[in-house]
């Protein structure tokens, strides 16, 4: 199995299960995430993914399957030497000061961190002039900038970010996705879980979309996201015109706003001259792509 390993990957894995007593929360999952890319991890509340961070991360034993982490088993503590996490829930010590909880997590990884590297890292996510201020007067959105200074300050290959948007303002986010870009820019592998599914759409390259422990899709977003959606405004549609719209793919209406899912958008202007022939006033027209909310819910629904 090994031999399908990519020479490019930050990870793989293979197969990989996890029950709990009776219930089984991953089931066959396998995957890969290559070196400089933004992969996304998808799928309902109870889909497994945070076990399944937590298997690629050493954290939860796999029944079954396996896990490589830059290059190394996944049971190999030197395997997450070159990894960064931030978990979806994490709370730092009240009393320290956001430079000594750096600190503190530069000692317990073992890394050898210049002093300037550690005040970047603060100023990367925007807390440059707070390093002497307590956490326990940080605000969450604050204490969720932090969380991301101590995943990024040993210089990680593999960073992997479990809701790291969840309290952030819109300001604070696209600082995120900036960032984002910027790790996939210098060739570091980043694994993001997210229900912000726009913030998904602008930065990740694939996406895994997980739903009662199997993977019920993978792919990139033109892949999942094949299908484009005609939005169009119409009045004075008669039974003939909407037949037409029918034709031309799956329609939905919601009083005078119709949207048209097409396979292929050089239909565009044959429709709009077929409509305006039968009598139709068109007063918009926007072409767009099927969101990945939508897409999502399609293919959670269509495996219920």
């Amino acid at each position: 199995m090994l031999a399908d390993l990519p020479p490019s990957a930050a990870v793989w894995c293979s197969g990989l299960r996890k029950r709990y007593r009776k219930r089984t929360a991953v089931d066959g999952v396998s995957f890969t995430v290559a070196r400089g890319e933004v992969m996304g991890l998808l799928g309902p509340n109870g889909a497994g993914k945070t076990t399944v961070i937590k298997m690629l991360l050493g954290l939860v034993h796999p029944d079954a399957g396996e896990v490589l982490l830059l290059g190394r088993p996944a049971k190999d503590p030197a395997s997450r030497a070159g990894v960064g996490y931030l978990p979806e829930l994490f709370r730092y010590q009240p009393w320290l000061t956001a430079a000594e909880v750096l600190n503190l997590h530069v000692r317990l990884s073992g890394a050898t961190v210049p002093e300037s590297r550690r005040r970047e890292c603060l100023g990367l996510v925007g807390l440059a002039d707070r390093a002497g201020d307590r956490v326990g007067g940080f605000s969450k959105g604050m204490q969720q900038r932090l969380g991301l200074a101590v995943a990024l300050v040993a210089g990680p290959e593999f960073v992997v970010l479990d809701e790291p948007t969840s309290a952030l303002d819109p300001l604070g986010r696209a600082d995120v996705r900036d960032l984002l870009l910027s790790l996939k820019e210098r060739g570091i592998a980043v694994l993001l879980n997210s229900h912000l599914l726009g913030e998904v759409e602008r930065v990740c390259d694939r996406v895994v979309i997980l739903d009662r422990g199997r993977v019920a899709a993978e792919g990139t977003l033109p892949e999942l996201l094949g299908r484009s959606e005609l939005r169009l405004r119409l009045t004075g549609v008669t039974a003939e015109a909407s037949a037409r719209l029918s034709a031309a793919g799956e329609l939905s209406r919601t009083g005078d706003e119709y949207a048209v899912a097409l396979d292929d958008l050089a239909v565009v202007p044959d429709l709009i001259a077929d409509l305006v022939a039968l009598g139709v006033r068109v007063h918009s027209v926007e072409p767009g792509r099927i969101s990945l909310e939508e897409r999502l819910l399609d293919i959670i629904r269509g495996e219920h």
